[in-house]
């Protein structure tokens, strides 16, 4: 496994998602990092809804630990160049944004991350993994 990918599986691991992480190429990793980002902010919106500030909470907590130490973390700042600074203060935005959210009980506010959050995603998804060729 590459420096990136067990990096990746750290990380993804880390923020207890086990399913797949070990077998999975870096470009799959980041897109499990987006979904289960996205899932745990719909969760949370589905928590307000409900009145249940704890799952709100917890839900709330997940997705800023998966931005912040899946997505912001796996930037790779050295080659990535100016699109990995605006990655690493978007996704501090995105971070702070859900994290106020949470406090104010604001919908509106986590469904504002989440499409952000899912451009990027449908943006990733959309790259071509370069094929490595047998050696």
């Amino acid at each position: 496994m590459s420096g990136f990918a067990s990096f990746g599986a750290r990380a993804y691991a880390s923020i207890g998602v086990e399913t797949g992480v070990s077998t999975s190429s870096p470009h799959a990793l980041i897109l499990m990092l987006y979904d289960g980002a996205l899932a745990s902010l719909r969760r949370a919106q589905g928590c307000i809804q409900a009145n249940d500030p704890a799952g709100k909470t917890q839900a709330v907590s997940r997705a800023a630990r998966i931005i912040d130490e899946g997505l912001r973390a796996s930037l790779d700042h050295k080659a990535g160049g100016d699109i990995a600074g605006q990655l690493n203060a978007l996704y501090d935005y995105m971070c702070r944004r859900a994290l106020q959210a949470s406090i104010d009980n604001d919908g509106a506010v986590l469904e504002e991350v989440a499409q952000l959050l899912e451009g990027l995603r449908d943006a990733w998804a959309s790259i071509e993994p370069k094929t490595q060729a047998a050696a």
